[in-house]
């Protein structure tokens, strides 16, 4: 744009939620959907799993079962920052989101434990390339100051999938075992890909960093979008993981003390995440309930999770996310640790829907903290790093707690081990140092 002298006024303008952020949102929130539902499904099936004939699984074996896909989902967060470097978040995010739906599906077929957990470990590396991906995407697509809101709806696409996770077991499981849970799998490649193929556009970051700019031009004219005013400054920008490596940035003495504390608080909040979302069901079987009703309270959690989350979303990016993250790993703790106690039912359904609002949006602003604490050149490696140690913390869940609930140790203790995984991760949210500022960071890494 020129101004009536003819001099070049071409500024940046503050991005805005509109027609190209909104639909990224959407389809990365279906795909966040679908994610949920594959990881909750093993939660809500693992009592029909624990009875199947010729099987003679206990709650150890099929902790350790439920570890098969979180492996998986550790391998592929660790390792989806390079790949989606080299291909694109776009494509990568549609292929994870085939594969896992394929190998989640093949999962009704298996014969044997042994093939069932095979078939979920494949099915993991879809899924743990699917956060950081759609989280990337959503971040350089939706404006500053509402990205943690951003995020908060987004990571309420998982909750939701619980949600169809149990409302389908309450439907399907009593008359049709647990096998069909699994064929459910197939609609997310069946609804959500075409869709992506035909409205996803790539980041321009990324074209720009692998110095594809007509193609950035491209997606920038189709969807209303300015391109950086400098273009050449941002360029080098972008570029500047290829040179040095995003990783050994992420390292550096700038960001380590952060990154450390990043991934240790992504570890503790995912073992309270999957610990409640595969054990929750068999615990509440443990303490006298039927299976519907077992069924219903991980119902709960999810609802609890979604409500709870776009709440305090509202209020989020006025107190801070340090702030936000402390006070949701605290509010996670004493409820879950409540549980314990010998209450009324309707106290304990209050308690484990409050437990859901704390565990699901603490991980929803550690994402956004995250995003925020990076520059942008380095965020989808700072996301897959993050989440991607964070998967150890939901590959041991299952197994320790399914140890738990096969020894003789009392039921309460199960909530006691999250309970306390929720304190520690609010120590170390508070030990997070503010971000350097960028033009420090960048003389430090490059020397």
């Amino acid at each position: 744009m020129k101004d009536m002298a003819g001099t070049s006024t071409e500024t940046t303008k503050e991005p805005r939620f509109g027609r190209v952020g909104l639909m990224v949102l959407g389809i990365c929130w279906a795909t966040i959907i679908a994610d949920g539902y594959d990881v909750v499904v093993f939660g809500a099936v693992i009592p029909s799993l624990l009875q199947e004939d010729g099987w003679g699984l206990t709650p150890a074996s099929a902790g350790v079962i439920g570890s098969y896909a979180l492996i998986g989902m550790f391998i592929g967060s660790m390792t989806i920052g390079s790949v989606t470097d080299r291909f694109g978040r776009r494509p990568i995010l549609i292929l994870c989101v085939t594969w896992f739906s394929i190998f989640t599906a093949l999962c009704s077929l298996a014969r044997s434990p042994e093939t069932f957990g095979f078939f979920r470990l494949l099915a993991g590396l879809g899924l743990g390339g699917v956060l950081p991906t759609a989280s990337a995407l959503v971040a350089e697509y939706s404006p500053p100051r509402a990205r943690k809101l951003a995020y908060a709806l987004l990571f309420t696409g998982f909750p939701i999938g619980g949600i169809l996770a149990a409302l389908t077991g309450l439907a399907v499981i009593p008359s049709s075992g647990w096998r069909p849970m699994f064929m459910v799998a197939l609609l997310p490649m069946i609804l959500i890909i075409p869709v992506a193929l035909r409205f996803l556009p790539e980041s321009i970051a990324f074209l720009l960093a692998r110095g594809r700019r007509s193609d950035a031009v491209l997606v920038a004219d189709r969807h209303d979008i300015e391109l950086p005013a400098d273009v050449t400054q941002s360029e080098n920008l972008f570029d500047k993981p290829a040179a040095s490596g995003a990783l050994a940035e992420l390292l550096s003495r700038r960001y380590v003390f952060a990154t450390l504390c990043f991934c240790s608080t992504s570890f503790l909040c995912l073992f309270m995440i999957y610990g409640l979302n595969t054990w929750l069901p068999q615990i509440m079987r443990e303490a006298g309930y039927s299976l519907g009703s077992a069924l219903s309270f991980l119902l709960v959690f999810n609802v609890g999770a979604i409500i709870g989350t776009v709440l305090i979303a509202t209020t989020a990016d006025r107190l801070g996310s340090k702030l936000v993250i402390v006070a949701t790993f605290t509010l996670a703790s004493v409820a879950v640790a409540l549980l314990s106690l010998d209450l009324p039912t309707v106290a304990l359904y209050g308690l484990v829907a409050l437990g859901g609002t704390g565990v699901i949006a603490t991980q929803a602003f550690i994402n956004a903290y995250v995003s925020q604490h990076y520059p942008m050149r380095m965020g989808g490696t700072a996301l897959g790093w993050s989440l991607g140690v964070g998967r150890l913390g939901s590959i041991a869940a299952p197994p320790v707690l399914g140890l738990l609930l096969g020894s003789a140790v009392a039921l309460q203790w199960n909530f006691y081990v999250i309970a306390i995984a929720g304190v520690l991760g609010a120590a170390i949210t508070v030990l997070v140092p503010p971000p350097p500022r960028e033009s420090e960071a960048v003389c430090q890494s490059t020397q």
